[in-house]
């Protein structure tokens, strides 16, 4: 008897596995964009990371990438906080993979309860905490840091038919410290606060992934000075815009108002890569 289907996934899971043993072997770190604030982060070792993965009804995630199988192993995910548009894969994806999802402590404690994760796929963690996930590459390491937001986590309880607020911890940003030394900040949804300056100052984050939508979080322009003044990062992925009509702001608007800057802007499109 043939399962076809299950043939595809594994032809799927080995290609992509193949892709990041490939990234491995060259000592890079490759980022993708896969829409909103979703990245997939295969560090120099081949451990893929995935960040606030919202796919299958995001409208800029590119199509093949909403089959979460495409996505090849994933090692860990990382959740900023319980609004849709950040969590809304991260439980089928923590499953597919058997990857534990961190996510404010007190969201992760909301899924356990409502059984949306087993707790050994959401362990707890807070603000300024930090843990190394790998204990074969024990150069990782991920710490919670503030983030200027609102979180709840909205589930849909299934004796009822319907949806249900629960709580949804502090949002958080991650700084996200790679076998190489290299620091990635993912500021979650944020908007200005005067404490990006010390996280600027003391964990000096290499690669920047900020939002520039405007309504929910930051917009162009406070993204710019914010970027500019205060945490002067190598590189800057713009994120959380266009993907509806409400987050306006635009990656040249965000060029603009970045002005002359030692910067480098990586003004990526959904399904584009960089390597660092």
């Amino acid at each position: 008897m043939k399962f076809p289907l299950i043939s595809r996934m594994l032809a799927t899971l080995a290609l992509c596995c193949a892709a990041s043993v490939a990234v491995a072997q060259s000592g890079k770190t490759e980022l993708l964009w896969l829409g909103q604030s979703a990245f997939r982060l295969t560090t120099p070792s081949g451990k893929v990371i995935v960040i606030d993965p919202w796919l299958r009804t995001n409208p800029t995630t590119p199509q093949q990438y909403k089959d979460l199988a495409q996505l090849g192993k994933v090692d860990l995910i990382l959740v900023t906080h319980g609004h849709f548009d950040h969590i809304a894969d991260a439980p089928a994806l923590a499953m597919l993979n058997q990857a534990r999802v961190f996510a404010p402590g007190d969201l992760n404690q909301t899924l356990t309860v409502l059984k949306v994760l087993p707790p050994e796929l959401a362990p707890r963690m807070n603000k300024s905490g930090s843990v190394t996930p790998f204990a074969d590459v024990p150069g990782i390491k991920i710490t919670a840091v503030h983030a200027e937001h609102s979180s709840l986590f909205v589930w849909s309880n299934p004796a009822t038919g319907k949806d249900e607020v629960h709580v949804g911890g502090e949002p958080v940003g991650f700084i996200i410290e790679l076998e190489n030394g290299l620091k990635f900040y993912h500021t979650g949804d944020t908007g200005l606060f005067g404490d990006m300056k010390f996280i600027g100052e003391y964990y000096k984050p290499d690669v920047l992934l900020i939002p520039i939508g405007g309504n929910f979080t930051l917009g162009p322009v406070e993204a710019a000075y914010a970027t500019r003044e205060w945490l002067h990062p190598k590189f800057v992925v713009p994120m959380h815009y266009g993907s509806n009509p409400l987050t306006k702001g635009t990656a040249p608007e965000f060029v603009q108002a970045m002005g002359q800057s030692a910067t480098r802007v990586l003004a990526l499109k959904p399904g584009e890569k960089a390597e660092f």
